[in-house]
Order: structure tokens, then sequence, then C-alpha cells
């Protein structure tokens, strides 16, 4: 049986990930700080163990690497606006601690590392397609660390610890630990909760992905031949579609699913935030075979289905759904 790590496992991510990595037989160890809980995680499972531990602590990262097949690396201070509550914590986190992780990883033993990078490393862009090839022109710290942990992480490629590189789009839809500081969860919880979207500038061309998507890909990592993935990076990102045209598949959805809301109106306001790109993930396809099962419409509509069964409750005024908010109340930054 395969045991597989997932750092940051009890995550947006790692929350629908952990048990779908049990449901294939493998045993799976979560290793994260727990900010946001953990009650969400199959702590029934007995081939699932949760290790709540921090990254920066190696020793305890050594204990939890022993006998483990492949590391799926997904913790870090996410997106820019929680990086920049105490850039201090946020640097030691995403970067120094980040190569001392992957030395440990493969002094445990570990065969294979799957970084999960991130495609906002483009910036801004006016290339019609953004390939991998493209330079990095981070417009953050945030981006700037996770473009700077690519080449940290191939130092250590080797024929026994294969490293691969996903940069993925902004993730959307439904997962055991719910997001909704995330474009498309954003502009459909004010849908459903306020019956009014807010369009932050709205002309901005953005990547995104379904999160279930995303579980697949890192599903699929595990399992393909090492040839095809050790020391390559891989865009992940298949609908490239501007803010504005978002919210109106989200108004559009909202209508249908909650008729008795009527109308969903939507405001523009300016905005700072001017990531714009378009990232081509032709490389994956045609490398990896793997192609989206997934669309935004189908992230809408899983996120309508949540709020109509009950399992998003409070969402706009929850901070765990929210990680600036719940950073700020942990004190951890």
């Amino acid at each position: 049986m395969k045991h597989v790590l997932v750092t940051g496992g009890a995550g947006y991510v790692g929350s629908l990930l952990c048990p779908q990595l049990l449901d294939l037989g493998y045993r799976v160890t979560a290793f994260d700080t727990c900010y946001f809980g953990s009650d969400f995680l199959p702590h029934d499972d007995p081939n699932f163990t949760l290790v709540t531990g921090d990254i920066r602590d190696t020793a305890e990262l050594l204990k939890a690497c022993k006998g483990v097949d492949v590391v799926i690396n997904l913790a870090c201070i996410s997106n820019d606006a929680s990086f920049e509550l105490d850039e201090n914590l946020s640097t030691t986190i995403n970067l120094k601690a980040f190569e001392p992780m992957v030395v440990t990883a493969k002094e445990a033993g570990v065969k294979r590392f799957i970084y999960a990078s991130s495609s906002s490393v483009y910036g801004v862009s006016d290339a019609p397609e953004v390939t991998e090839d493209h330079p990095l022109v981070p417009l953050t710290l945030y981006n700037k660390y996770k473009g700077m942990c690519e080449p940290l992480l191939f130092k250590h490629q080797s024929d026994d610890f294969v490293c691969v590189t996903i940069r993925p789009a902004t993730l959307c839809g439904y997962a055991p630990r719910q997001r909704f500081d995330l474009s498309v969860n954003i502009l459909t919880n004010h849908a459903v909760n306020n019956g009014k979207i807010v369009v932050f500038g709205g002309t901005q061309l953005r990547p995104n992905l379904h999160v279930q998507d995303m579980c697949d890909l890192y599903k699929l990592l595990v399992e393909v031949d090492a040839g095809r993935i050790a020391g390559k990076t891989f865009n992940c990102g298949f609908q490239n579609m501007s803010i504005m045209d978002i919210a109106l598949i989200v108004k559009g959805i909202v209508e249908r699913e909650f008729p008795e809301k009527g109308k969903i109106d939507i405001e523009t306001t300016p905005t700072d935030d001017i990531r714009s790109y378009h990232i081509n993930s032709d490389k994956i396809r045609r490398e990896l075979g793997f192609e989206p099962k997934c669309q935004i419409e189908d992230a809408v509509r899983d996120l309508c289905r949540a709020f109509k069964s009950g399992k998003l409750p409070n969402s706009m005024t929850d901070n765990s759904y929210y990680n600036v908010r719940t950073l700020k109340e942990t004190k951890a930054a």
C-alpha cells in the first residue's frame, strides 16, 4: 500500500483530496497546523493519520515522512492578503522552510515530491498564450516566493527522488474546508446571500480550475510513470475568463438555482489587483493526457447545492471560511 503525505492536508484542497486518496487504497498522512480545524477530515479511516505540526519543524516533519512514498506539498500561507498580514511569518513558511522540507523528505526516503506553485507567478502578461516558458514577473512577494521555490526543488531531483511542479489556476468549487476568499466562490457567496455581486475591476483575465480537477491531477501525479514528470513544470488552468464574465456566469446560475431571490445585481468598483494573464495548458494535455472534467459553471452549481443542503452556514460571518480572518483570530499572524 503506497503511503502519501499531504502537507497542508487540512486545507481547502487537502480536505477534498485526502478522502479520495484513501478511497483509492493509499495510506494517507495529513501534516497541518490545523488553523482552520480538522473535524472535516476522515479520522474514522484506519489508514488515515493527522499530524498537527508546522513545516518549519523539520524534526517533526522527518518523523512524519518515515515510510512515506510521495509528498504532495500544499502547505503555505495562501494568497496575497494572508501573506501580507505578517511578512516575516509568511517568508519563513513559504520560502525559508521550503528547501529544508524537500531535503527532509529526501533523507526520509520519499520517492516523489509534488509541489503546488501558482499560475500567479506570471503576474501581468499581454501574451495571448502564457506557457511554462514565459518569464516569471510576480507582482507580490507571495507570487515571487512561489516561483523562487521551484528551482530549490529541482536542485534535488534525482533518479530516486522525482520532483514535479504544478502551476495551478485559481481554484473554485465546494470542499469540506470551504474557502470564500477565492474569486468564483466569493461571487457565488455574495450572489446567494446578498443578492448582489461586486466586481473589482472586471477586465482582468484570470485562469480558473475546479477544486475537483485539482484533486484528480494530484491523484494522477502520484501514479504516473516517473519519466513523464521528473524535473518538469506544468500549467494547469483551462478556463481563462475576465472577472466580469465570471460574474455573469454566477449571476445566471444563482438566479436559476434560487428563483425566489429575484434578480442579482452586478456592481463594479476599481481595484489595485491588476493581475491579468491567459495561461496555456497544452503541455499537461500533451504529456500527461490530463483533461479537466469540470467547469466554472459546475463550481457555482456545487456551491449552490451546498448552500441549499445547509453545508455552508454563516458563510458571510464565519471566520473559518476566510484565511485572513482566521489568521488574525488565531493570532498566527
